[in-house]
């Protein structure tokens, strides 16, 4: 998110009393066990309870199960395109106009490439190929080669706070906070081939349906969520979260495609929204400054970063509720991030403190606190599992 006196004028005293309110609705089990090391659901076992999907976005790939959409997101199962990728991890520095890059090995800064100005996310293409740096303020896109680490010619794209890309690799949509709109462009040019504006403030994430057909943004400023048409690209729905303050962040789909969750740092929690309907959504206390949202590699579980209290929650999908808080040693900002490839590190970015969290998924311990430049954000993991990326720091279907 920005930092703006709208972000700090949001806090107020009516917001804190409905969270006090909000906060006696949720239970957790902190137990021991992560089941992020139990084998991953059999997909025969979940298709005889799940319909199968409806007929995809034009030009999608094919759903490879209906009952997970993660299915394509098993440990270390690299596509060809980038299986020959270095094992990295990159940093954007929105204060000091850098990408750091990690060798998740040692755990040491390998580099620092100059980027424009502010970078917010970094964020792999449809085709897996490029990582595109999100130069917000600069107005620019960096291509970083992932193959070599090095970046390319900066391609002018207005306020680009936010990168995603339709299910079937035609276009990617910008997420323009400040200009208030959902800029679609080509994939490959970015060129703009419709810039759709929005009543609320602040679009910031997003995630699609099952089906490709559709897709669900939150709005930080407003503390709203639109339903997004793909095909039409089209606003079809919109709607006030009902808690005064919201500032709604991540976004992301259930393995069973029926659920969305959207994280909310001023709520302290997640909205768990149904998309098909888009009816008013249900709420789950986390924890302070909720904010990333992270599907592990079996789709068991999502790990959930609070950025106000340096914590992580779990989620378990199958049983619907929190089972663990992994508190971060003298605390800390996890913000942004993504899980290696073979599912056992979750990578976050430490915020306010300049520094990176490597987590492990097994026991919550962490494994190293690396410094980097100032302001860290929106980390991505590279490469990852999947047949090809919906953008942001890494959704792979």
């Amino acid at each position: 998110m920005r930092h703006t006196p709208l972000t700090r004028a949001l806090v107020t005293g009516a917001a804190l009393a409905a969270l006090a309110a909000l906060a006696g609705c949720g239970s957790q089990d902190h137990a021991d066990e992560a089941l992020g090391t139990k084998a991953a659901l059999q997909p025969q076992q979940q298709k005889k309870q799940q319909p199968q999907v409806a007929q995809g976005l034009p030009g999608m790939p094919p759903v490879l199960d209906p009952a997970d959409v993660y299915a394509a997101d098993r440990p270390n199962q690299l596509s060809a395109v980038v299986r020959d990728f270095p094992s990295r991890v990159y940093v954007p520095n929105t204060g000091s106009n850098t990408v750091s890059v990690i060798d998740p090995k040692t755990y040491k800064v390998v580099e620092t490439i100059p980027v424009g100005v502010q970078p917010q996310h970094v964020v792999p293409s449809w085709d897996l190929k490029t990582l595109w740096v999100n130069n917000d303020r600069g107005n620019t896109l960096t291509p970083i080669d992932p193959r070599t680490g090095k970046a390319g010619k900066p391609v002018d794209v207005h306020d680009p706070y936010n990168l995603y890309f339709t299910p079937n690799g035609k276009y990617a949509i910008v997420m323009a906070s400040l200009d208030r709109q959902l800029v679609f462009r080509d994939a490959h040019t970015m060129k703009t081939v419709k810039a759709v504006p929005v009543s609320c403030y602040g679009v910031n994430h997003a995630d699609f349906s099952t089906d490709g057909r559709y897709f669900i943004v939150s709005c930080e400023f407003s503390g709203e969520l639109l339903k997004v048409d793909t095909e039409q690209m089209k606003v079809i729905g919109q709607q006030k979260l009902p808690f005064h303050g919201s500032m709604p962040q991540d976004v992301k789909i259930s393995p069973d495609g029926k659920r969305f969750y959207i994280a909310d740092m001023m709520a302290n929690g997640m909205w768990v929204l149904n998309g098909d309907t888009f009816a008013k959504p249900d709420f789950l206390p986390t924890g302070k400054g909720c904010h990333g949202l992270y599907i592990s590699r079996d789709s068991r579980e999502m790990y959930i970063s609070n950025r106000g209290e340096g914590s992580i929650s779990i989620f378990d999908f199958t049983k619907n509720r929190l089972t663990k808080k992994w508190h971060l040693p003298h605390g800390g900002s996890p913000d942004m991030g993504g899980v290696s490839a073979d599912g056992k590190v979750l990578w976050l970015s430490g915020r306010y403190n300049s520094e990176v969290y490597a987590i492990d998924t097994r026991t919550g311990t962490q494994l190293a606190r690396i410094k980097v430049g100032g302001g860290p954000h929106g980390l991505a993991v590279y490469p990852q599992p999947g047949r090809y990326s919906l953008g942001h720091t890494g959704i792979f279907r």
